[in-house]
This record gives structure tokens, C-alpha cells and sequence, in this order.
């Protein structure tokens, strides 16, 4: 086998380990291992279970080595905001709280008592989600005092565990900037408001951005999966790693990451942190080489996977979509609303909203289902509409990457409530984004555009035109 590369992708329900290798000029992926991944309910909190997670990253570790296909290089990604505080020990202060935790709860107010709204997006560009890190420190403060004071270091999720496989901290850019603590113009923390919020800035390590060595597996890890390699700084984000797979070299398309959140925008070279773009709710997000992924985020494919949990049928995805595009019903919810982030029924929450807003109640699979996928694709539309408002451009194709590619229905939706064509994968958008870092690091790759223009000729890519029809 040629040189390979490993990307360990840890979504919100599961994980996976992707070795990536080149095979007659194209890139090829293959799954070695993949777990299970969710939050615990411990004691009322939500909360990641971060031994688990890491005794898994070293089981598919174990099985590249079981495999004989020792990669050249890893990196880790993950969703944004959440974190660890560690001691002088090394030892993590409290639970690593989920990011869907209640925690967060009317916390943003003790925020805007220090820094005001207006002032705190003018100074990060980063759209207000109540578990943005800023906020979850704040909840720390409150509740946890004792645990800020003893932190020495702060880490993101993909952070730490690069920590526990090499013993070398570092702050990576992307993740960092999910949190809402980083200042879009020096791309670093914004020191002076991380004091003036009580945070301790001495806990926050110099960023570091994607492509950085963090450094070779420690001698324990090395004895325990059975090789050594090298750990390389991917976007650990995994939206700005999804975004990096996106097939096209146009500084002008719009993408959709499509997976349990729908993040949708386009890359920029400079943050827009003006009013407009807040009272429109969209956020600046870090990217590789200082690029900023401006987007807003949307509820996304867990609505589906929610209520996919709920039915008393086993169905897969493919048919839930299928029982979905044989309705007409016309009900419309806001995907965005807060009552869709963690209810204890999804399909309570869709039916709710929609007797309260005089709407017919979906009752069936296929309806629900309908409902979910129609409200996607009409929030894919306003978002549309908002982002040639705040540019200036018109666009005529949508980049769809991730999972969400895979739902054909939600494709053509996308298209018929857009009035744009739509190019739909790579569904390993994530991973194959991850590597890609990992491969420029190593020269596979002399730019961004080169890997772009080898992911788009490397893998399957559907596309729709504005009717919502295959071609």
C-alpha cells in the first residue's frame, strides 16, 4: 500500500477511524473502526464520557497495527465548543459537560453584564449559541468557582486527546474560534476579554493552526497500540474540515455541511463582524490558512436522527426519506427554534409546534419525516437569500458534504426551495478534509486548490439542477 494517513472523525453519535492513501491519482478512503459516541446522563448533566472516547481512539489504533497499515501521520476532529479544564496534574476539574446540557440556561446574561452583545460579536464575529465555550466558562464561574481558579490549561475535546497520545498541549485555531473567544483580526485569544470576563487567560495556550506537528505518540501509547507516529494539527473542527473537502476551487460557492447540524456559507477572506451579520445570525468561524467560514448554523440532520430513534419500525435512512417525498403535507417548522435542541421527544416537539402555530399535526413516519425535510430546505432557502443580501453576489450552485449528501429527498428539496443546482458529496467530507491537511503537511499536495481538484475527480458526487432533477 502506498503512504497513508489517518483521520479520527468523532461526531456527536459516533466515531470512526478513515485511513487515506493515493492510488492512480486519485484519493482513496477506507474505515478500519468505528464506535459508538453520545452523551451520558450523569446525575441530571450531559456529559461525554472522555475515557471512553480515548480507550476507543487507541482500539482502532490497535486495529491499523492488527491491519498492518501503519499510517504516516493522524489527526483528530470533533464537534466545536466543548472542553476540558485541567489542574497541575493534568487532571480534568469536574465533568466534561456536553454542550446540550441545561446548564447554559438565562448563564448569557452574567455575559452581557461584563460585555454586551453588540460589543462581543463585533470583537469575535461568532454567532451567539447559548453553549458557545464563553458561555459554558461562565456557567463554570457561577456554579464551579473553585475549578477556574485551579485551571492551568483549557483544551478543546480534539485538543486533549491530542494531548493524552503525544504529551504536548496546543490550542488548535478552528475549534478555538467555535467557542467565541477568539478575536478575528489577530486570529489569537482576545486576552483582554477573557480577563475582563473573569476567565484567567493564564489557562489559554498560544493557537496553533491546522497543519502544525503537535508531535510523536508518547512511549506508553507507543507500547500500547503497537507503533509511533506522528500527530499533525488537523481543522479539528470537523466543519472546517468538511468545508476543506469541498470540490470546488470557486472563492464564490455556497456549501452546506450536512450532518447532525447543517452549517451553511462560504468561505471569506476577512470576517465580517458588522451588525448586519449579526442581527442575521451568522458567524465567523476559523478556517485553514486564515479563511473564514462564514455561515449560520442549522438545526440539521438531528431532527432526523431523533425521531429516527423514536419510531417503533426499524427503518433506515434511505426509506424514512423514501416514506417522506410521498407526502403533501404543508406544515413548516423553525428547525432553529430551541425547542428542537434537546427535547425529550422529537416528535413531540415537531407535533407541538405545529398545533401551536395552527399547522396540520404530522402524525404518520412519512409525514414527520416531511415536515422535518421540508423545514430544512425552506431554512436553506432564507439562508440563501441572506447571504447574497449581505455579499452582494448571486450563486448558482450549493455544495452539499457530509452524511447529509446521501438524502437524495433532501437534495431535491434543497434545490426546488433554493432555485440553484446542487452538487451533493462527498459524503466522507470530514475525513477526506482531515487527511488533506495531513497530505499538504507531507507534500501529497502543493495547495489547497490541487487537493480540491483531486477530491472532486476522487469520489462520487451527485448533482441536481434547480428542479430538483438528477443529471
Amino acid at each position: 500500500m502506498e503512504k497513508c494517513y489517518l483521520a479520527v472523525d468523532i461526531g456527536a453519535s459516533s466515531g470512526r477511524h478513515m485511513l487515506a492513501y493515493m492510488a492512480e491519482g486519485r484519493m482513496r478512503l477506507e474505515e478500519v473502526y468505528r464506535f459508538p459516541n453520545g452523551m451520558d446522563n450523569k446525575d441530571g448533566t450531559l456529559c461525554w464520557d472522555v475515557e471512553r472516547l480515548f480507550n476507543e481512539i487507541k482500539n482502532g489504533l490497535k486495529k491499523c497495527k492488527e491491519l498492518g497499515k501503519i499510517p504516516v501521520s493522524m489527526g483528530i476532529d470533533t464537534w466545536g465548543v466543548d472542553y476540558v479544564l485541567l489542574d497541575k496534574e493534568d487532571q480534568i476539574l469536574g465533568d466534561t459537560v456536553g454542550y446540550r446540557d441545561s446548564r447554559t440556561s438565562e448563564i448569557d446574561k452574567k455575559v452581557y453584564e461584563k460585555i454586551s452583545p453588540e460589543e462581543l460579536y463585533a470583537r469575535t464575529g461568532i454567532q451567539k449559541q447559548v453553549f458557545n465555550t464563553i458561555y459554558q466558562l461562565m456557567a463554570v464561574k457561577e456554579s464551579h468557582p473553585d475549578h477556574l481558579e485551579q485551571a492551568e490549561a483549557i483544551l478543546m475535546i480534539p485538543d486533549y486527546f491530542h494531548f493524552l497520545l503525544t504529551g504536548v498541549k496546543k490550542n488548535e485555531y478552528t475549534n478555538a474560534t467555535t467557542g467565541q473567544l477568539i478575536n478575528p483580526t489577530t486570529n489569537d485569544w482576545d486576552y483582554e476579554m477573557i480577563d475582563m470576563l473573569g476567565y484567567h487567560s493564564k489557562m489559554f495556550r498560544p493557537v496553533s493552526m491546522p497543519g502544525t506537528v503537535v508531535g510523536n505518540f508518547t512511549k506508553e501509547i507507543q507500547e500500547e497500540v503497537g507503533f509511533d507516529c506522528k500527530v499533525v494539527l488537523p481543522a479539528t473542527h470537523d466543519t472546517g474540515s468538511a468545508v476543506l473537502a469541498v470540490p470546488t476551487n470557486d472563492d464564490n460557492a455556497i456549501y452546506i455541511s450536512s450532518g447532525t447540524w447543517s452549517l451553511m456559507g462560504i468561505e471569506r477572506k476577512e470576517a465580517d463582524c458588522s451588525m448586519e451579520s449579526m442581527q442575521a445570525n451568522f458567524t465567523n468561524e476559523g478556517g485553514y490558512d486564515h479563511r473564514f467560514r462564514f455561515l449560520k448554523n442549522i438545526m440539521g440532520l438531528w431532527m432526523i436522527q431523533s425521531v429516527k430513534k423514536e419510531f417503533a419500525e426499524e427503518l433506515s435512512f434511505a426509506e424514512i426519506c423514501d416514506r417522506a417525498s410521498k407526502e403533501t403535507i404543508p406544515s413548516i417548522v423553525d428547525c432553529n427554534d430551541d425547542c428542537f435542541l434537546a427535547p425529550e421527544s422529537m416528535i413531540e416537539a415537531v407535533q407541538d409546534f405545529c398545533s401551536r402555530t395552527g399547522q396540520q399535526v404530522p402524525l404518520t413516519i412519512g409525514e414527520i419525516a416531511a415536515v422535518i425535510y421540508n423545514s430544512l430546505a425552506k431554512c436553506y432557502g432564507d439562508t440563501v437569500k441572506e447571504i447574497e443580501a449581505i455579499t452582494g453576489n448571486t450563486y448558482d450552485t450549493i455544495y452539499v458534504v457530509g452524511g447529509g449528501a446521501n438524502a437524495g429527498y433532501l437534495n431535491e428539496l434543497t434545490a426546488k426551495y433554493t432555485g440553484k443546482k446542487v452538487s451533493a458529496g462527498p459524503t466522507e467530507a470530514t475525513a477526506i478534509g482531515n487527511v488533506t491537511v495531513q497530505m499538504m503537511h507531507d507534500g501529497v499536495f502543493a495547495s489547497l486548490p490541487e487537493a480540491r481538484t483531486c477530491i472532486d475527480r476522487s469520489f462520487d458526487i451527485k448533482k441536481y439542477d434547480e428542479n430538483g432533477k438528477q443529471f
